[in-house]
């Protein structure tokens, strides 16, 4: 990200206007501070829209990757602007439902394109009566099915690298790749 000198940019606030009467006339002190002027110019540009740089929708692209740093959002330059601009937007909304089969599905979607279904409860196992010892340990796996939404394949590497990085530490996880959304019988797979 770097923001420059933009040839001709045009000072909201001259310098040399804002001078006594005594330099106005001066033609030097003018070209001096018409100097500064340009210099000046995008750093007065950028402080006009810093809330327009704030804002994922409107940012300008060199500067979303470090606005998506800023609330640990995923970026990758190589996505389409839309969705990087969409990533940005809903990080938070993603933080909050992190570890959460809402969650998952979600940022499957939104990051990587694909439509997800996550079956299992990732081991977690409780009483209602307390003092009580604890039910017997389920088998502790979560599946995720995943299938083409936005694209045409599914690149099962990146699911597994998101799905490690959103997943509860200690939750065992198997993922299938389908052709298409899951039907009554549990979805038709890759070959």
């Amino acid at each position: 990200m770097s923001r420059a000198a933009v040839p001709g940019l045009p000072s909201r606030h001259p310098i040399g206007a804002q001078l006594p009467a005594l330099y106005a006339d001066a033609d030097f002190t003018q070209r001096f501070t018409a100097g500064l002027d340009t210099v000046l110019a995008p750093v007065f540009a950028t402080l006009d829209n810093l809330p327009a740089y704030l804002d994922p929708r409107v940012a300008p692209a060199d500067f979303l990757a470090w606005l998506a740093s800023w609330v640990g959002g995923v970026d990758d330059p190589g996505w389409p602007l839309e969705l990087r601009r969409e990533a940005a937007v809903r990080a938070m909304e993603l933080h909050r439902r992190r570890g959460t089969r809402n969650g998952l599905v979600e940022a499957l979607r939104l990051v990587l394109g694909v439509g997800a279904d996550v079956s299992g409860d990732g081991a977690a196992v409780w009483s209602r009566t307390a003092g009580t010892g604890l039910p017997p340990a389920p088998s502790g796996e979560v599946l995720i099915r995943v299938w083409p939404d936005r694209t045409e394949t599914v690149d099962a590497g990146r699911v597994h690298e998101l799905v490690r990085a959103l997943c509860p530490v200690h939750t065992a996880y198997r993922v299938d790749v389908l052709t298409g959304p899951p039907t009554d019988e549990g979805g038709r797979r890759h070959a």
